[in-house]
C-alpha cells in the first residue's frame, strides 16, 4: 500500500470516528406555559439561596446552619464529590504522555561451578556488578476520541456528584424546616389539649356541685367524667408525639436529642412567606436533581463513544533514554535511547467489546428515561405544592370562623347550664366541637407552613445551574 493510500485510509477512519460521536439526546418534553395550580401569576420573587429565612424564625435559622455544618448525610455527599474529582483526574491522565524514571542496581556472584549462558558471571569472573538509569515515556494516540470521551464522562459524573450534594443539602434543609414546624404544631396541639382539659375539669366541678344539690343526675356526672378522662388521655399522646418529633429533628442535625436546645417560639409567630413560582420552563435550571439526571445522561453519551473506540485499533508510542555501567560513578558513561511504536487491533474477543457497546447504549437509554421522569416529577412537585397552599388558604379562613363561633357556643352553653337553663348534653357537644375546631386550626396552620416548605423544595430552594 502506497503512502497516499495509507493517509487516505487514516483520514477516512478519523472521519468515521468523528461521525460516530454521539450527542446528548433531548428530553422531548415540552414544558407547560403556566402552572395549573396557580390561580393567577404571582408577583413574588423566586426563592433565594437562604429561603428558610423567609419564615422569620431565628430558631429555624440556627437549626439549619447547624444541620449544614454537622449533618452526616451532607458530609457523606461531600466525600462523594471528592471521589468524583479524583476519578476525573484519573480519567484525564492518559491524554498526556506517562513518564517513569527508574534506577536499578544488581550484583551477581557465582558460588560454584563454571556458570552458563544465562549468567553474567563465569569461572574467570565470578562477580558482576551493574547499574542502570532509565527514563521511559509512553503515549497512546487518541485517534478515535475514546480517551477524551472518558475524561468527558468523568467530568459530567463530577457535575452530577456536585448536583447530588446540592440535592442532599436541599432535602436536608427542607426536612429540618418540616420537622421543626411539626414540633411547633405538636406543642400548640398539646397546649390546646391542656386548655380543653382545664375547661372540662371546670365543667366537671360545676356538674358535681349541681349533683350534690340534686340538680344534676349521676348520668350527667358520668358523662362529664368520661369527657375529662378522654381529655386526660390526649395530653400524654401529644407529649409522646412531640418528643418523637424532637428526636427526628436532632437526628437530622447530627446530634443526640439531649443536645437539642429548647424551643421558645410559637407556630403562630411565624410568617407566611410569599413565594414566586415563575414559569415551568425555568424549573429545568433551578432543580439540582434534574441537573444531576442531565449530567448523568451526558456522561452516558460519552461512555457510548468510549465503548465504540475500544472496538478500533490502538497506536501506542514509546521512548526510553537510559545509561548503564559496572560502577555507580560511571552510570552516565554509556547512554542510549530507544523508540518504539505498537499497533494493537482487536481480532476476536467472543463479542465482549460489542456487548460493552450495547451495554453503554442501553444505559444511555435508561438514563434518558430517568431524565424525562425527573422533569415530569419536578413539574408534579410544584403543582402539588401550589395546590396544597391554595387549598389550605381556602380552608383556613373558614376554620378561623369555626373556632370563634365554637368558643362562643361553649361559653354560652356553660353559662346557661350553670343557671339551669341548658342540659349537660349541650355543654358536652360544644366542648367537643371547640376542641376539634382548635385542633384542626393548628393542623391547618402546620399544613400551610409545610406547603411553603414543599414549594421551596419543589422550586429547587433558590439553586440554579452555574452557582
Amino acid at each position: 500500500m502506497t503512502l497516499p493510500s495509507r493517509i487516505s485510509l487514516l483520514t477516512l477512519c478519523l472521519s468515521l470516528a468523528a461521525c460516530s460521536t454521539p450527542s446528548t439526546p433531548e428530553s422531548g418534553i415540552t414544558a407547560p406555559q403556566a402552572w395549573q395550580g396557580e390561580v393567577e401569576p404571582s408577583s413574588a420573587q423566586l426563592p433565594s439561596a437562604q429561603w428558610w429565612r423567609a419564615f422569620a424564625s431565628s430558631e429555624l435559622d440556627r437549626l439549619v446552619e447547624r444541620a449544614r455544618l454537622n449533618a452526616h448525610d451532607l458530609a457523606a455527599a461531600t466525600a462523594r464529590v471528592r471521589q468524583a474529582q479524583a476519578q476525573a483526574v484519573i480519567a484525564g491522565a492518559p491524554l498526556l504522555p506517562e513518564l517513569n524514571l527508574g534506577l536499578d542496581g544488581s550484583r551477581q556472584r557465582l558460588l560454584h561451578g563454571k556458570g552458563n549462558d544465562q549468567l553474567d558471571v563465569s569461572s574467570n569472573e565470578r562477580t558482576s556488578t551493574s547499574f542502570d538509569l532509565k527514563l521511559s515515556a509512553s503515549y497512546e494516540i487518541d485517534f478515535w476520541g475514546g480517551l477524551r470521551a472518558a475524561r468527558t464522562s468523568a467530568m459530567h459524573s463530577l457535575d452530577a456528584s456536585r448536583f447530588d450534594r446540592q440535592t442532599v443539602e436541599l432535602t436536608l434543609v427542607s426536612a429540618v424546616a418540616d420537622s421543626y414546624l411539626q414540633g411547633l404544631a405538636l406543642a400548640e396541639q398539646l397546649n390546646i389539649a391542656r386548655l380543653n382539659l382545664r375547661n372540662a375539669r371546670d365543667v366537671l366541678g360545676l356538674v358535681e356541685a349541681r349533683q350534690r344539690t340534686g340538680s344534676a343526675t349521676r348520668l350527667e356526672l358520668a358523662q362529664q367524667r368520661s369527657l375529662v378522662a378522654a381529655q386526660e388521655r390526649q395530653v400524654p399522646l401529644f407529649e409522646q408525639k412531640w418528643q418523637d418529633s424532637q428526636v427526628t429533628l436532632a437526628t437530622l442535625l447530627g446530634d443526640p436529642v439531649q443536645a437539642l436546645p429548647p424551643s421558645r417560639e410559637a407556630i403562630d409567630a411565624l410568617q407566611w412567606p410569599a413565594i414566586g413560582s415563575g414559569i415551568p420552563s425555568e424549573l429545568l435550571s433551578r432543580r439540582p436533581d434534574i441537573a444531576a439526571a442531565e449530567a448523568r445522561l451526558a456522561a452516558a453519551s460519552a461512555d457510548v463513544q468510549v465503548a465504540r473506540a475500544a472496538m478500533l485499533p490502538k497506536l501506542t508510542l514509546g521512548a526510553n533514554l537510559g545509561s548503564g555501567a559496572n560502577t555507580f560513578a560511571r552510570v552516565f558513561d554509556s547512554s542510549f535511547y530507544t523508540l518504539t511504536a505498537g499497533l494493537v487491533a482487536p481480532v476476536f474477543n467472543n463479542g465482549r467489546l460489542r456487548a460493552s457497546r450495547d451495554l453503554a447504549e442501553a444505559e444511555q437509554v435508561e438514563l434518558l428515561e430517568t431524565y424525562r421522569g425527573s422533569i415530569l416529577a419536578g413539574f408534579a412537585d410544584v403543582e402539588k405544592a401550589l395546590n396544597a397552599i391554595h387549598g389550605v388558604d381556602r380552608q383556613r379562613q373558614w376554620q378561623d370562623e369555626e373556632v370563634q363561633q365554637a368558643r362562643l357556643a361553649f361559653d354560652l352553653a356553660q353559662q346557661r347550664y350553670g343557671a339551669g337553663a341548658e342540659t349537660l348534653l349541650s355543654v358536652l357537644e360544644t366542648q367537643r366541637t371547640l376542641y376539634l375546631a382548635q385542633d384542626q386550626q393548628a393542623q391547618l396552620r402546620l399544613a400551610r407552613l409545610q406547603g411553603s416548605v414543599a414549594l421551596y423544595k419543589a422550586l429547587g430552594g433558590g439553586w440554579k445551574v452555574g452557582q
